[in-house]
């Protein structure tokens, strides 16, 4: 499966009944949200608005909010045969120089290799429409205000694209976008995140305008690449083509000097000043709380293109499950070979939904000796974007970190609080609630695995209560016999 843009995916959607056309007049201010939610919380199908209150443009909403769909949006049946196709590309990486970065440089120039690679295209079906001067609007798009107490309205579903001053290397990356006006936008950019990254070196360089565009509605693997923490060397459109297995089509903007998805819904084009902030929030976050008013850059749109008649996609984050779960999940799956082979004690690992990413982190591990728990929870803080994790919870390899049950009973009975729990501090995301200081404060390790001697544990560790197979397989032949059907 290869959708060449985000209507092909909608008609794939609707073929399998994925899809519910919405006819009745809604409007994009807080009622979308709430429609958009209950059907997330109910496992229902993506939504087409087809006709929205003061508006000509259908919004579209939820395309990625199943275990299914998101595989679907990337192609493939299954999650796991991307991941078969990531550990392939793997093992030949495994024949580069020792060390991660050599390893990770060495996967990302296979994937850009050879068919994966974007193809540059003169002309684009996002370019149909081009507006300038006191013809660009944002407020002709309809643009959300997801909850009540939000700032105003939110792009919610962007490709931010930037360039970093000093390599020439794009980034694409996906951050909130509060409208402040026809022309003008926050932009988002928190501290960790790559474009955040290419605005500091503007300012250093003493660079007076970092160019932007922010392209809305591209195919579904390169809308999720664009959220996905890939290491820095890695070109997030050949990511997609890996993921599409075709090369992402891309067009150079009308006023930028960027490349941009050519069959994109939306693009809208600009810069931000480096030396220009301003109050952006509050918005209802994927945490479950509001983001509270906090100086970022400003986005001033000076150019938007767009298809002659284009749909408007957006999400919806608040109290998790909500879309970028599901988003997530496959971050997580997708990684996880990279992670094994940083680290090949680790046997699985689970981001759940309530620890909303940064906050909770549950792996497994092969433990050979002691200590081990702690070297991986270090390990984990120092790799990428998982040095923001501030809760990791360490259980052995046969304990299933996917069951919060047995996690739960595992982690309350094998803890020795005054022993196995580590506090460190270092870096957190931005949108951590919990710490009396923004982006810095404490983090927790819990190792929950068995102990032995060298760790203190002297008692012997008692068995687990099990059934004999004996037994269990007397039961099975017997079942009907008990009068059980």
């Amino acid at each position: 499966m290869n959708y060449r843009d985000l209507r092909e995916f909608i008609t794939f959607l609707e073929q399998r009944g994925q899809l519910h056309r919405i006819s009745a007049p809604v409007s994009c201010e807080l009622e979308m949200t709430e429609i958009a939610e209950r059907m997330i919380k109910g496992d229902g199908p993506a939504l087409l608005f087809e006709n929205v209150a003061g508006y000509d443009m259908p919004v579209l909403m939820n395309i990625f909010c199943s275990d299914q769909r998101m595989a679907w949006a990337l192609g493939v049946d299954r999650v796991d045969d991307l991941v078969s196709r990531l550990e392939g590309m793997l093992q030949l990486a495994q024949g580069a120089p020792e060390g991660l970065m050599n390893k990770l440089r060495t996967l990302g120039q296979i994937i850009q290799m050879g068919r994966f690679q974007p193809k540059t295209v003169t002309r684009a079906p996002c370019q149909e429409v081009v507006l300038q001067g006191s013809d660009v609007d944002l407020f002709k798009f309809p643009i959300l205000k997801c909850w009540p107490m939000d700032g105003g309205r939110y792009i919610t579903l962007p490709l931010v694209i930037t360039r970093d001053p000093e390599t020439g290397t794009q980034n694409y990356g996906m951050y909130r976008m509060q409208v402040y006006d026809a022309c003008t936008t926050g932009m988002h950019w928190q501290t960790h995140k790559v474009g955040a990254h290419h605005y500091r070196v503007s300012q250093e360089r003493k660079d007076n305008r970092l160019e932007v565009a922010v392209a809305i509605g591209a195919d579904p693997a390169t809308m999720w690449t664009g959220s996905a923490p890939l290491p820095p060397d890695m070109d997030e459109m050949a990511v997609s083509g890996f993921i599409r297995e075709e090369g992402v089509e891309l067009v150079k903007a009308k006023t930028v000097d960027l490349l941009v998805p050519a069959q994109a819904e939306i693009v809208l084009e600009g810069h931000v000043y480096t030396d220009e902030q301003r109050m952006e929030g509050p918005f209802g976050d994927h945490t479950g709380y509001y983001s509270m008013p906090e100086e970022y850059p400003v986005f001033h749109v000076t150019t938007i293109t767009h298809r002659r008649n284009p749909i408007y996609p957006a999400t919806v984050v608040g109290r998790p499950p909500m879309e970028d779960y599901w988003m997530g999940k496959v971050t997580e799956r997708v990684f996880m070979p990279i992670i094994r082979m940083i680290m090949p004690e680790i046997v699985d690992m689970n981001m759940p939904a309530e620890g909303v990413f940064h906050n909770l982190v549950i792996v497994s591990i092969k433990k050979e000796y002691p200590g081990q728990a702690r070297k991986v929870m270090y390990g984990l803080w120092g790799l990428g974007l998982m040095n923001l994790t501030k809760t990791i919870i360490v259980v052995d390899d046969f304990v299933n970190v996917q069951d919060p049950s047995e996690v739960t009973w595992r982690v309350a009975n094998n803890i020795n609080p005054s022993q196995d729990i580590v506090i460190v501090e270092g870096p957190l995301d931005d949108l951590e609630v919990g710490s009396p200081t923004p982006k810095f404060g404490g983090k927790v390790g819990i190792d929950a695995t068995r102990k032995g001697p060298l760790e203190g544990y002297t008692r012997g560790w008692p068995p687990d209560i099990e059934m004999s197979p004996e037994v269990k397989t007397l039961v099975d032949s017997r079942w009907k016999e008990y009068g059980f059907s």
